[in-house]
């Protein structure tokens, strides 16, 4: 009876640890994340060599159904303005697809991935996964990861990708920086440097390595991320630094001088919102110093392609995608006053939940 009893015991306290491994088990996969579509490799942060190939990874975790997946490149603050599709369409510009990932591909809706070998600086890898719901068409998610691309080689000359010397305003202004005529407009210079792998890559923003000095701050003005103001008439040499290289370009100056303030763009505080959400993108509290009227201008710089509506308008919106976790959205706004004067760009992001 005693040996009973203790078999019993035994085999009542082996039932009992089971039940608590079973029971510790289950609460620790609740505890656990669960993550969705996310590229596995390259990894957020990584170096990588321009015009090497890679192997890209994705962990499909819980988005069931995916299709195929496309990749694409573009530089960190490069405007998201062209359809993300791989078939040839007209009216617009369609973006490259890098990569096209599917179940038969290895790995799966992974493979050999080619680094752009005009790549220099931080560059954003965008991977799209196609979804399928049946009769109901398609859906599709994303992950983005920021690399660095650094120079392969070293840089042999710099240069400017413009007219010399360069006129801005009423006389003989080229077309490339678009109505340059007043003050306080804003524009970009195309550098360009010849590496001795002899590949031309354009090094124009300062996280390329590239810096922008004035000689005549009163006539141009250099702003944060390789911006220039035109502040005045008269002459002026900009003159850009690379890695030791230089380059120097004579501007002339000769625009509408009747004094004006730039506007001040304010694109409102970021936000998280529900999946399905009609959004909307807040630029009123935008401003103009002499109480001017403004002309608004609203991007995407982050995420796959949102359909933006209302883009020139104060107040912009999207449908917010569907997401399995949590994916953020940048979009950025510039604004101009009747006068021609431009802001500085302000950024906002969005956060889309599940």
């Amino acid at each position: 009876m005693t040996m009973r009893c203790e078999a019993w015991l035994v085999k009542r306290e082996a039932q009992l640890r089971n039940f608590r491994l079973a029971l510790f088990t289950t609460c620790l996969a609740m505890a656990s994340p669960v993550h969705a579509f996310t590229i596995t490799a390259p990894s957020d942060g990584a170096t990588l060599a321009a015009g090497t190939t890679i192997t890209a990874r994705v962990d499909l975790d819980k988005d069931a159904g995916i299709i195929k997946v496309r990749y694409y490149w573009y530089g960190e603050q490069e405007e998201v303005l062209v359809e993300q599709d791989d078939s040839t369409t007209t009216g617009s510009i369609v973006a490259p697809v890098a990569l096209i990932g599917s179940i038969e591909t290895a790995p799966p809706f992974g493979g050999l991935l080619h680094v752009p070998h005009d790549a220099v600086g931080p560059m954003r890898l965008l991977a799209v996964a196609e979804i399928s719901r049946g009769r109901l068409g398609t859906r599709s998610v994303f992950d983005e990861v920021i690399v660095n691309v650094p120079p392969p080689t070293a840089l042999t000359a710099i240069d400017f990708e413009t007219e010399k010397p360069l006129q801005l305003g009423r006389a003989g202004q080229s077309s490339a920086f678009g109505h340059v005529d007043s003050l306080g407009k804003i524009f970009e210079l195309p550098i360009v440097g010849d590496f001795s792998d002899r590949v031309t890559r354009r090094i124009s923003t300062p996280a390329s390595g590239t810096s922008y000095e004035s000689s005549n701050p009163k006539v141009i003005k250099v702003l944060p991320g390789g911006l220039l103001r035109i502040v005045g008439n008269g002459k002026t040499t900009i003159t850009v630094s690379n890695r030791g290289r230089q380059a120097s370009l004579d501007v002339d100056v000769n625009v509408n001088d009747e004094p004006n303030e730039p506007p001040i763009a304010d694109a409102g505080a970021n936000k998280s919102v529900k999946s399905g959400s009609r959004v909307k993108l807040n630029g009123l509290k935008s401003r103009d110093p002499e109480g001017e009227a403004l002309y608004y201008s609203w991007s995407q710089i982050r995420g796959s392609k949102v359909s933006l509506l209302d883009a020139n308008n104060s107040e912009a919106s999207f449908l917010a995608p569907t997401v399995s976790e949590a994916r953020t959205y940048r979009f950025k706004l510039r604004v101009t006053d009747k006068k021609g004067a431009d802001s500085l760009p302000a950024f906002v992001e969005v956060t889309v939940e599940p």
